[in-house]
């Protein structure tokens, strides 16, 4: 089942999302849903405050990008209250797209060299140093989970000059080949 993804200016996209514990209710049918909308959206990730829930849960299958990215090849991750931290090496200027941002592109500069800790569904704990754009994944999403979106990472030029396309989303003039919820309506 394909759930609405949130869009720009939905106030659920701007706050931080809280822990999620071991009696989390329905917590395997709703990473299941949050992989279908993915894969329906055609996205590599998905963070939960994209589906309208504040919950530190993100799916990411990178597989897609493999043929360009060779360190995403079979790397499909279910991250529980993941914690990244950010590793040496300078950063690098790449572009990055958002379901939640229909549309548009930008140029985000982010060190490649992760530590990222999380929990499974199981809530097994597992470590891992990860690199190359499948870090980047991981840091965009995790983004999300902090009531951050790449369009934070640009310079107030871009954004500027991107303002008539994000003004566009939020009064709902976006049309998208997938399921959405709009920012309510101001009254």
């Amino acid at each position: 089942m394909r759930l609405p993804v949130y869009l720009y200016g939905h106030p659920v996209l701007r706050k931080v999302s809280t822990e999620v514990g071991p009696g989390y209710e329905g917590l395997s049918e709703l990473i299941e849903k949050m992989y279908s909308t993915m894969y329906a959206s055609e996205g590599v990730g998905l963070a939960a405050p994209q589906i309208g829930l504040n919950h530190r849960i993100v799916v990411i299958d990178a597989d897609p990008v493999a043929d360009t990215f060779p360190e995403c090849a079979g790397r499909k991750l279910t991250l529980i209250n993941p914690e990244v931290e950010i590793l040496d090496g300078d950063p690098v200027t790449r572009g990055e797209g958002c379901l939640s941002l229909p549309g548009l592109s930008e140029n985000v500069s982010r060190v490649e060299h992760i530590r990222l800790k999380w929990v499974d569904e199981e809530f097994c704990p597992h470590e891992e140093e990860i690199t190359g754009f499948l870090a980047r994944i991981v840091q965009h999403e995790c983004d999300h989970l902090e009531g951050r979106l790449y369009i934070d990472h640009i310079s107030m030029i871009r954004r500027q000059l991107i303002k008539s396309k994000l003004n566009a989303i939020i009064s709902g003039r976006t049309r998208c080949d997938y399921p959405v919820k709009y920012a309510p309506k101001k009254k």
